[in-house]
């Protein structure tokens, strides 16, 4: 309980600390063109998608993994949004179960117009100093205006240097966005995915705790994601 008030404040925390910016379900209906559905689709995508390997590898049995993390993505050129970039923080909590070595995780958010749920597997193993992890989400999203069911593979490598973790990773989003509640354009749809490429590093400046910040690239867009997190 004590832990999770902790972490409540700090989304808390992140949230007032992000710039001002324009709700995304009004920002989604003052601008919408059918036409850059796709683009917009994938930029929502990547939000989510991005935050598959924050840590680098998974926990170990019965360790434990919490944080809170700001997903950031600039809007893609044909991006109908009003904004330079699209932002979200998100919870995160992930252990593993004592069974062939699975970590289970779950991610949520509700900010600025928009929430999404969602929750994988996690496979952690190691090849010599190298650390492997592997990943598959699904996350149920969307504001008043649209809802995306967002699917997601990831892998990630990384190593430990004395207090950092810095890690790669290559990921596949794939997201299907339904627009709802915006009179005769209700109903349009846009299914599509992408490859993600992310570099990242994590700083342990105290025992258990570790801060971290990571750049994602696809082809049509670039994002970036911060954070803090306890793991145990």
């Amino acid at each position: 309980m004590i832990m999770k008030k902790i972490y409540l404040a700090v989304f808390c925390m992140l949230s007032f600390a992000l710039p001002a910016a324009a709700d995304m379900g009004t920002d989604f209906r003052d601008h919408f063109r059918a036409g850059a559905l796709a683009d917009y689709n994938r930029d929502v995508s990547m939000l989510m998608g991005q935050a598959d390997f924050h840590t680098g590898k998974g926990t170990t049995f019965p360790g434990f993994d919490i944080g809170a993390t700001v997903s950031a993505v600039k809007t893609s050129d044909d991006n109908f949004s009003d904004e330079k970039y699209l932002y979200v923080p998100f919870i995160t909590a992930e252990t593993q179960l004592p069974i062939l070595g699975l970590g289970v995780a779950v991610r949520g958010t509700q900010y600025n117009g928009f929430k999404s749920i969602g929750g994988g597997l996690k496979w952690h193993g190691s090849l010599a100093l190298i650390n492997l992890s592997a990943a598959a989400f699904y996350d149920r999203g969307g504001t008043d205006y649209y809802d995306t069911d967002h699917y997601s593979a990831s892998a990630a490598a990384s190593v430990n240097v004395l207090f950092f973790t810095p890690y790669v990773g290559v990921g596949y989003d794939y997201s299907s966005l339904k627009v709802k509640d915006m009179g005769a354009a209700s109903g349009q749809k846009s299914d599509d995915g992408t490859v993600r490429y992310t570099a990242g590093v994590n700083f342990h400046p105290l025992p258990l705790v570790y801060v971290y910040g990571a750049y994602t690239y696809t082809k049509y867009s670039q994002g970036f994601q911060g954070g803090i997190g306890l793991n145990f």
